[in-house]
């Protein structure tokens, strides 16, 4: 005896109308042109539900913009395609910079060249050498927050004429450098590539001495790269000029001393200099960058005692960019066995652009000189 399910009819709800939907198990088999005309429906009813989700909200356009280069946005944010456009214009500008003078060219070398970053980035970099004569030792500079290494030319002569090589190296987002002008990351990415620059420059001078130069947030690059065991292997000293050690939020270089803040220099000429120049930044501090300056130092308060290589540090006592008493706690901290420290009364930040520059240099050059004295003793 043939058994049937039986199934009862059911309403649509909408319109009324009785829609068979089984009448036997034989009948609930349906056709491929059924199929068809089911999946048909489906998708267009999924076409239909997917334009009207990205008619409210437009992800096709975001995903597009992200993967093609962006312009600069009407609220100001920098694009990929914009940075690497500043980027373009500020090396050339770095390349234009003045090393030596046509009349000096005899005497020394300026070169420039771009050095590949730990994290593989372009980063610019100069060179001044001696023409003649045997090399006393090496310096490597870096710079402090928003400016660049070319404004260290004078120095560098003044290293030159006693006999001294010198590398600059441009951090990243600042001089020729890659990055977003007056952007850093991490200044843990600046320690890095400064130690790999250093490493570089001792690799192809293995029997000159080296030693590292670090001014204001440089400065603190420097000390933070003096903690590390393998940095004191290649160094025999570090020089410190206006180091930022003991920095709060309310502090002004993380407000950022700017051209229409806090004086630098009381030389009106360096500070016209400066900030007319167009490879240093003059806009509102970075965030992130503010971030960093406040990270840096703080590890640096808390690890000044670490500190074991020879040092010289000098400061302003009228610097109101860095505080003078940092550079007195550092000298009272470390535990380096040879340290110096040198206020100068009344000086301002940029000690390397006040007046008395080359007094200032000439103290550098002779504390180096004492420190190749006492390695030979």
């Amino acid at each position: 005896m043939e058994r049937a399910a039986r199934v009862e009819e059911l309403t649509s709800g909408a319109s009324g109308r009785i829609i068979p939907v089984f009448r036997n198990m034989r009948r609930s088999v349906p056709s491929l042109a059924s199929l068809l005309r089911v999946v048909l429906l489906l998708h267009s009813l999924a076409t239909w539900f997917l334009l009207l989700i990205l008619r409210r909200n437009p992800i096709s356009s975001r995903t597009a913009a992200a993967s093609s280069p962006r312009r600069k946005t009407v609220k100001g944010r920098w694009s990929m395609a914009a940075e690497e456009e500043d980027v373009r214009r500020r090396r050339e500008i770095a390349e234009g910079v003045e090393m030596v003078s046509p009349s000096e060219e005899m005497m020394w070398r300026g070169e420039t060249s771009v050095f590949e970053g730990t994290r593989r980035r372009a980063l610019f970099c100069r060179s001044w050498m001696p023409m003649s004569g045997d090399l006393r030792g090496i310096m490597l500079i870096i710079h402090g927050l928003n400016e660049h290494s070319g404004r260290y030319a004078h120095f560098a002569k003044q290293l030159m004429a006693c006999n001294f090589g010198v590398y600059a190296m441009d951090w990243i987002g600042h001089g020729g450098s890659d990055g977003l002008h007056g952007y850093v990351p991490s200044l843990d990415h600046v320690v890095e590539d400064t130690g790999k620059f250093l490493e570089k420059i001792k690799s192809q001078n293995p029997d000159t001495p080296c030693f590292l130069f670090g001014h204001s947030t440089g400065g603190a690059v420097v000390l933070k790269a003096a903690t590390f065991p393998h940095i004191e292997t290649l160094v025999e000293g570090i020089i410190l000029t206006s180091p930022a050690i003991r920095v709060k939020p309310a502090h002004p270089i993380v407000r950022g001393a700017n051209k229409k803040g806090i004086p630098v220099s009381r030389d009106p000429a360096a500070m016209l200099a400066k900030y007319s120049d167009p490879l240093v930044y003059t806009g509102p501090i970075r965030v992130r960058t503010g971030h960093e300056i406040l990270r840096i130092t703080s590890y640096l308060m808390q690890n000044l005692k670490y500190i074991t290589l020879p040092f010289l540090v000098l400061h302003g006592t009228a610097d109101r960019v860095t505080d003078p008493l940092a550079s007195q706690d550092l000298y009272n901290l470390a535990s380096s066995k040879h340290k110096n420290i040198k206020l100068y009364e009344g000086f301002l930040h940029d000690l390397l652009f006040e007046p008395e520059r080359d007094e200032i240099g000439a103290d550098i050059i002779n504390w180096m000189l004492k420190r190749l004295q006492q390695k030979q003793l």
